[in-house]
């Protein structure tokens, strides 16, 4: 028989995970897209005020590669829409960046219910954590990956003169970087599927092999270039998320958090 402690404990944990309806649920996802799809109208409305200077920032990788090949730096496009519609593109994207803290409040907000009452109060780590990581990868993309495809891709087409279009840079740039700052969102994603019970660490660490198959596989995709080089320097920050995930997910995992809040309450 459990003693009246841990009994006092479990009713306490019990009422703490005390979930809504199946229809209030959906009310509240309703009014957090709602919410969220409000603050990435108002972050696109910012950028779009800077966006010649977001695109100056984005087009230095292609005028170092170019001005280190002795090449005309300069970008051009083929159709008079093209501008104004990339300049639209970053600006949506950008304004998602801007956004994202706002929009990741949100999505606290909406699991936060199902969370143990000494949980919630990691909504400020889980806000900066992913921002960070997202920023990370996509700095690690802008100053090291990105660069090194395009001193490959350049090298590589030398006997041809390069016409690089605004749209396809963009359109490259932003599968890059984007492609990069979403993969180190790994550790994010693992959080949510251990939290729901889907995935454990023991799991994780049993399969590691094949997951190194699939990273790879992922990082040949997501590189634009056919070099051996390239997919490594993809693969490797992938592989250290993967590690770092295991512990999330040990952290995170029901089994854990019920006894953390047992003890807690005990």
């Amino acid at each position: 028989m459990p003693s009246p402690a841990v009994e006092t404990a479990q009713k306490r944990v019990s009422e703490e995970m005390t979930g809504m309806s199946f229809l209030e649920h959906l009310e509240e996802l309703r009014r957090r897209i709602i919410h969220s799809f409000l603050y990435v109208v108002g972050g696109f409305g910012v950028c779009w005020w800077f966006h010649e200077r977001i695109f100056a920032i984005m087009q230095k990788p292609i005028m170092s590669a170019l001005a280190s090949h002795h090449l005309d730096q300069k970008l051009v496009y083929l159709n008079p829409t093209d501008p104004f519609n990339m300049y639209l593109k970053i600006s949506f994207l950008a304004g998602i960046f801007v956004a994202s803290p706002f929009v990741l409040y949100q999505v606290w907000a909406f699991i936060a219910p199902g969370l143990y009452r000494n949980e919630r109060r990691y909504v400020l780590p889980f806000m900066f954590s992913t921002v960070g990581l997202f920023l990370a990868g996509g700095y690690f993309g802008y100053k090291m990956v990105y660069p090194a495809a395009l001193d490959f891709l350049i090298t590589f087409s030398g006997q041809f003169t390069p016409m690089i279009t605004v749209g396809e840079y963009t359109d490259l740039f932003l599968t890059i970087i984007a492609g990069l700052g979403i993969v180190f969102e790994m550790p994010i994603l693992v959080f949510f599927l251990a939290l729901m019970g889907i995935l454990s660490a023991g799991w994780m660490w049993r399969n590691f092999r094949y997951s190194i198959l699939v990273i790879f596989i992922i990082a040949a995709i997501i590189t634009p270039t056919t070099d051996i080089m390239n997919m490594c320097i993809f693969a490797a920050p992938m592989i250290v998320l993967y590690l770092m995930s295991i512990g999330i997910a040990w952290f995170v995992h029901p089994t854990q958090r019920k006894k953390r809040a047992g003890q807690s309450s005990s």
